[in-house]
């Protein structure tokens, strides 16, 4: 039986005629809870700039994917009732000054943590994956590990900071950096060891709680999932089904070479970092740091690497045709960090880039 996937996306808010980003989160989730019937999927963030909506978990991709884009709908209608339009960018190409949310939790963030909070305004998009124990979602946190950069890569959005070009694909994965908690981490052996380190991080008193243990992929303090984080928000809600298709498969593969004995990589933590660091920069415009190698080569080589990676998972759950039509595609068309810049060179104006972005985000 497939594993199930549930995506949480994280959107931000734009004024629909100037593109600049509007602290209204509160003002939509309102309209959102009058306007759902049942629970509804829509959440606050950090920032009132933005708006996060979970999906159910699902086996079917085809379902994730019609789920992702009626959520999308769903943000886009509200937020035009509040006057506002929704974007899937990972920064506001425009110069923003974000807005702290409201309640204790965010007022800690922003006192502890100064400029560090109060700059951190960036979208991501975290891929849940079902996984039957704490043991076997440790055992595939140790296997995916040397692959999360290429999912970086695949998903950068986020070109512009404050109106300018940051000439990284992903400036959201600097910015996020900041955290103390961030980023890579070193094979943790087995789940009792990743939660004496959890707990170890949240007694230095630096962390509110384990909500604040932002590794680039963790173990769900909510659900029973590997939670891989590292990804910038998806412009196209294709590329949104095409990140959690492989991170299934990923799950999958490794869960696999645990239960046949096969090792994690030996790969320190500082050339994860490294290979993050390039993913960020180059996108899908240069060369990746292979997973296998650690040298540079051509990203739609390493991004081919990843699919046959995972081929065995992807062709027994249904997924690989699908797979690689839509990896052909965004090497073809590119992200959206490529997509932004296109714009931008075509219209000569960040505002109409921001358009063109809210156009693509509703699919």
């Amino acid at each position: 039986m497939a594993r199930t996937v549930g995506v949480e996306e994280e959107l931000l808010l734009v004024d629909e005629d100037s593109g600049e980003a509007r602290a209204l989160s509160s003002a939509v989730l309102a309209i959102a809870e009058k306007d759902t019937d049942g629970e509804s999927p829509f959440e606050s963030e950090l920032h009132r700039q933005q708006l996060e909506f979970s999906t159910h978990p699902c086996a079917d991709m085809g379902e994730l994917a019609d789920s992702v884009r009626r959520w999308r709908a769903q943000a886009v209608q509200h937020a035009a009732d509040a006057g506002a339009s929704v974007a899937a960018l990972g920064t506001s190409p425009l110069p923003v000054s974000p807005k702290i949310g409201t309640g204790e939790r965010y007022r800690w963030m922003a006192e502890r943590f100064g400029l560090t909070a109060q700059e951190q305004l960036t979208c991501g998009c975290h891929v849940h994956v079902s996984v039957a124990s704490d043991e076997e979602g440790v055992a595939v946190l140790d296997r995916v590990r040397c692959w999360l950069p290429v999912l970086l890569a695949l998903s950068a959005n986020s070109p512009f900071w404050q109106g300018q070009d940051s000439r990284y694909s992903s400036y959201r994965i600097q910015v996020w950096g900041r955290w103390p908690s961030a980023g890579p981490v070193d094979v943790h052996g087995s789940a009792e060891a990743y939660h004496a380190g959890v707990r170890s991080l949240v007694d230095t008193g630096v962390l509110k709680d384990e909500g604040m243990v932002y590794f680039d992929a963790r173990l769900s303090h909510r659900y029973p999932t590997v939670e891989v984080r590292i990804a910038d928000v998806c412009l196209d809600p294709a590329d949104t089904v095409l990140l959690a298709t492989l991170v299934r498969g990923l799950v999958e593969t490794a869960a696999r070479e645990w239960r046949a004995g096969e090792p994690p990589p030996e790969a320190g933590t500082s050339l994860l970092r490294a290979a993050s660091w390039q993913a960020g920069r180059s996108g899908l415009e240069g060369r990746l740091v292979h997973p296998r190698t650690w040298r540079p080569e051509p990203a739609p080589d390493v991004l081919a690497a990843l699919l046959d990676h995972v081929r065995d998972a992807l062709k027994d759950s249904g997924d690989l045709e699908a797979a690689e039509k839509a990896l052909a595609t965004v090497v073809r068309r590119g992200n959206g960090a490529r997509i932004q810049r296109e714009t931008l060179a075509q219209t000569g104006s960040l505002r109409d880039t921001v358009a063109e972005c809210v156009r693509i985000t509703a699919g």
